[in-house]
């Protein structure tokens, strides 16, 4: 069974009763930023639920929802300000897509006219809902505090999302409601086989199918990263504002296009450590950070209204060259750039990264929807690239076509000798040429090697590593 063939369970509920702590307790993995302050989720957020015995399912947490009697939306509490219509939006259409609904209420605080009003919203859709009384600690506890939610007319349960109170019970009783026809096979998409089912452990990401290539959106904040997921889907599947940090949980969102299957990560800007001080943004720029190392290829989001690179952008570009991270740079709103200073702009942006020149540089329109298509384009090849391996022959005939070609320049009167190539291995594509003296060789012909390598092998974006290692008893080794 295809993962967008699995059951959809949704948490909803008022900002603050816990939804987030309960979407990190059901997926086993801290993903969703949770916080005592309202109103830190806002775009809804997928993960999958599965464990041993158990068919799978996808849980969606969603942000919190302020609705009156008449189904629409109220002020809500500071961090929601402003986002209240978009949350609702991004809740209703939650709910078309969900089999079971799970309605979280706070036991601590009682029952409250938000709470009521969805209930009733709900009640209208028609869907299994079972209301979740969370932040309840204890069985001593649970019928005092169960009560007064009888009256919603609704199986209720007891949990605590923080402590772990009754986790198992809940995943049970959602499964008993979702229908028998979209369950599916839980060892299907166990990654770890029957080690990852006896842990009771689900997955910490989305996937979206066999094969899925995973895209990360990075970037500072408002460079339009959140419209390009948006552009991508051809649907306001992110919340867009022109106020930075709208975006806070890094998002994984699939997409099937051409017969493949992606999945965006959207994540919150990035701004200088020194300028964040608050721990939700703190939060946020850390999970964005983390997103690159597990997504496939990363695209680097530049506003190109802005003339070039800022100090940030150049920061978070030798961060994933250092790193060795597949990455590309998209150059959004070129909608905005005159037609005749497109090209000049261009090469402003290959100067500024020069030292980086493998990496592609790719203009693109989230408002018009133009450049999309070579931004996945150049994505999956810079996938396949990483995968490259090179069969020996084919190496040993490169490095005698290099040395031929161009020999290494005397080093305090001595030529260093090369011996052999290997690849150690791929994913980045990792190359080590074995010498009598690595210390012999300079700086300008590693980099001479690598063009070259690049040019034998077809390897023309993915990130490389070039590393020269002694032979003959010396043990140091030389990084590229």
């Amino acid at each position: 069974m295809s993962v967008c063939s699995l059951p959809k369970v949704i948490l909803m509920g008022r900002p603050n009763v816990g939804k987030s702590t309960l979407f990190n307790r059901l997926i086993r993995s801290r993903r969703a930023i949770t916080h005592d302050r309202p109103g830190v989720t806002r775009d809804r957020m997928e993960g999958m639920v599965r464990s041993r015995g158990g068919a799978p399912f996808i849980l969606v947490d969603t942000g919190g929802v302020t609705m009156d009697g008449h189904e629409s939306v109220v002020e809500g509490p500071h961090g929601l300000r402003g986002f209240e219509e978009d949350i609702l939006r991004q809740a209703k259409e939650a709910i078309a897509e969900g089999a079971v609904i799970c309605l979280v209420v706070d036991g601590r605080e009682g029952l409250t006219p938000f709470d009521e009003h969805l209930a009733a919203h709900l009640r209208r859709t028609g869907k299994p809902v079972l209301v979740v009384v969370n932040k309840v600690d204890g069985l001593e506890r649970e019928d005092l505090m169960l009560a007064e939610f009888h009256v919603l007319g609704f199986p209720l349960l007891a949990v605590s999302a923080e402590h772990g109170h009754n986790i198992r019970a809940l995943e049970e009783e959602i499964r008993d409601l979702l229908p028998d026809e979209e369950g599916g096979d839980a060892a299907e998409f166990s990654e770890d086989g029957e080690a990852a089912g006896e842990a009771g452990e689900s997955t910490t990401e989305l996937p979206a199918g066999s094969g899925a290539l995973r895209l990360c959106l990075l970037g500072r904040p408002n460079a339009g990263k959140s419209s390009l997921v948006n552009a991508f889907l051809g649907k306001e599947r992110m919340i867009v504002s022109d106020e930075a940090g709208t975006t806070r949980d890094s998002v994984d969102v699939p997409m099937e296009r051409g017969g493949r299957s992606y999945v965006f990560v959207d994540t919150a800007g990035v701004r200088r450590r020194s300028r964040i001080t608050d721990t939700v943004e703190r939060f946020s720029v850390n999970s964005s950070l983390k997103s690159t190392t597990k997504a496939h290829v990363t695209m680097l989001v530049v506003d190109a209204t802005g003339g070039g690179l800022t100090a940030q952008d150049k920061r978070l570009v030798e961060l994933l060259d250092e790193r060795k991270t597949p990455f590309l740079v998209v150059l959004n709103k070129m909608d905005l750039i005159p037609v005749k200073a497109r090209p000049a702009l261009k090469r402003r942006f290959a100067e500024e990264l020069a030292f980086c020149s493998h990496v592609p540089i790719m203009p693109a329109s989230a408002r018009r929807g133009e450049g999309l298509a070579a931004l996945l384009n150049m994505a999956g090849q810079i996938h396949e690239e990483c995968a490259v391996r090179v069969p020996t022959g084919q190496l040993n005939r490169a490095m005698d076509e290099v040395l031929t070609r161009h020999q290494a320049p005397v080093v305090r009167r001595v030529r260093p000798k090369f011996f052999y190539l290997t690849q150690a291995e791929s994913q980045p594509p990792t190359f080590v040429f074995f010498v009598n003296d690595a210390d012999r060789v300079a700086e300008s012909y590693v980099r001479y090697l690598e063009k070259s390598l690049r040019r034998i092998f077809g390897i023309a974006h993915a990130p490389m590593r070039v590393r020269l290692r002694s032979s003959h008893g010396k043990k140091e080794e030389k990084d590229n």
